[in-house]
């Protein structure tokens, strides 16, 4: 296998086994074609993709996931120790680290960046400090992951010193500390304008925010000062451009008007296959596309045959088939089949119109009389896990049809659409949507995606007692095959239950221009261009 290599001395052409690999060099402007805008830009209040791919290159946690991996190693903290307690870590962080306004990281911004998202805020300066702000906004992720049940207190003990003391133990701590929410922020960047700082980011990484110019792009720059001189950034300026349509993102792509095209439609990726100045990226995903129940409102809420009947009428396969083109796989689980905790035992549900009739029947709602027609709603914009969120709702509701069940697609702009359907509105009744593992633990799936009685944030809000004690012995459990053994009893419950229809996987895939070097996948959907370069 060819490695590449780069002598710090000087850049010249290294030749391999009759190749030839050039040194990375820097300069140019990379054009990102993504299918639709951020939310916000400040990572600790933001859930959605389209946010977090342009954070993360703005942005550094203590922790970060190694490429391709998500095994971890030390981001902005050089070092850290667990107590005899496990209840007690410390970081030894970065020296001589700037954030982009020049301003120094050092453990007081680490104690603001997380601190400020606790409700209950009890942490301490190294120092005078800052008194933080009430935000309008909620920290969904950090609700959402039951932080505050977890983290007591964060403390400055030296300049580069940060003490978290947790109040239970919790198995995945070290890796959610690796998750977009828990980057760390200038303080004096975000104390200049509280409510604005996520139009005006300021973080450490790769590259400085420039400009935003609300659905058409978003511009960064190199940063200069970047504390990691071992390689990169190496481009000038990243622009990420917002072009919805999958088919108009792909036609820029082949012109060369885009360097990169996130989520091609499935028919395109042949095209790209055969075009000469494109080649394709991939990777399996760890993702999860799903169909879920509004289970605020009845007849949702208790009818287990009504749930069942929807969960047989759906041809997952397909969708998979038609829509995905190869690019994905039907989801027995709700985690993927690469990730430890997957339980192989779970057969799925089969696509059966007539055991659907039959359940539906058994709900009280025979040949769908009764129910009245239902909202589905589906996603404006393509996502990891599901290529066109329209298309799949479209043919849902025709398999709802064939059993009786008159249904009609919904949708909203994307921003609208998380909020709205955080709400859990009368007006919903079902709804698409999935999900990009953040740290490669099962607990960022089951818990985060699923566990209603831990928070009011769980998009999903299904309330089962008997899987809300399985995911708290899941966080508080240290041996992995234990974890294991209570995951897989989760998603017994989960298919047996139905709270939760899942889809698909989807492969991973992006068509890049010829002359992007160097970019490569992550499981968790991150896009971190800081070594990427263009000949």
């Amino acid at each position: 296998m060819l490695k590449k290599i780069i002598l710090l001395s000087t850049l010249f052409v290294f030749i391999c086994s009759g190749m030839v690999l050039a040194a990375p060099k820097s300069g140019g402007t990379l054009i990102f074609g993504r299918g639709g805008d951020s939310v916000g830009l400040d990572p600790a209040y933001e859930t959605d993709g389209n946010s977090f791919l342009v954070c993360d290159n703005i942005f550094e946690a203590l922790i970060a996931y190694k490429d391709e991996s998500t095994s971890l190693e030390p981001g902005l903290a050089e070092s850290w120790k667990i107590a005899s307690d496990d209840k007690t870590y410390t970081f030894q962080l970065r020296k001589g680290v700037k954030f982009h306004d020049g301003t120094a990281f050092n453990a007081d911004a680490v104690v603001f960046s997380i601190g400020r998202m606790m409700k209950d805020r009890n942490v301490k300066f190294f120092g005078k400090g800052w008194d933080i702000p009430a935000q309008d906004r909620v920290p969904e992720y950090w609700v959402s992951m039951e932080m505050d049940e977890t983290i007591g207190a964060i403390e400055a003990t030296g300049e580069y010193t940060v003490v978290f003391k947790l109040k239970r133990v919790e198995a995945p701590f070290l890796a959610n500390m690796g998750m977009d929410f828990a980057d760390i922020i200038s303080p004096t960047a975000f104390m200049k304008n509280p409510k604005e700082f996520l139009r005006n980011p300021v973080g450490t990484g790769p590259f400085k925010f420039v400009k935003w110019v609300k659905d058409d792009q978003v511009i960064l720059e190199k940063n200069k000062d970047y504390w990691d001189k071992s390689a990169g950034p190496y481009l000038d300026k990243v622009v990420f451009r917002s072009i919805p349509e999958n088919s108009v993102r792909f036609l820029e792509l082949k012109a060369g008007s885009i360097d990169m095209c996130q989520f091609p439609n499935p028919d395109d990726v042949g095209l790209a296959e055969k075009d000469p100045n494109i080649k394709l990226i991939s990777q399996p995903g760890m993702n999860i596309g799903y169909l879920s129940f509004n289970h605020t409102k009845e007849p949702w809420k208790s009818n287990l045959h009504l749930r069942k009947a929807i969960a047989h009428a759906i041809n997952s396969k397909a969708i998979v088939d038609n829509l995905y083109r190869g690019l994905g796989q039907v989801a027995k689980n709700p985690i993927p089949p690469t990730m430890w905790g997957y339980n192989e035992e779970v057969p799925g549900f089969k696509y059966d119109p007539e055991l659907a009739k039959a359940e539906l029947a058994k709900a009280g709602f025979p040949e769908g009389k009764g129910l009245g027609e239902i909202t589905l709603w589906s996603m404006p914009v393509p996502r990891p896990y599901n290529p066109d969120g329209l298309k799949i709702g479209v043919a849902m509701s025709g398999d709802l049809a064939k059993i009786g069940i008159q249904s009609r697609v919904v949708s909203y702009e994307w921003g609208t659409y998380l909020k709205r359907q955080r709400e859990q509105p009368e007006d919903m009744d079902l709804f698409q949507l999935g999900w990009t593992g953040d740290n490669g633990d099962p607990d960022n799936f089951l818990a985060v995606l699923f566990d209603g009685l831990a928070s009011s944030s769980i998009r999903t809000q299904w309330h089962n007692k008997e899987y809300h004690d399985l995911m708290t012995q899941g966080k508080q459990t240290t041996d992995q095959a234990k974890r294991a053994e209570i995951y897989k009893k989760a998603l017994k419950l989960i298919y047996d239950e139905v709270p939760v229809i899942s889809i698909a996987h989807s492969t991973q895939i992006f068509p890049v221009r010829n002359n992007v070097m160097d970019y490569k996948l992550h499981p968790t959907g991150s896009q971190r261009l800081k070594n990427v370069w263009k000949k």
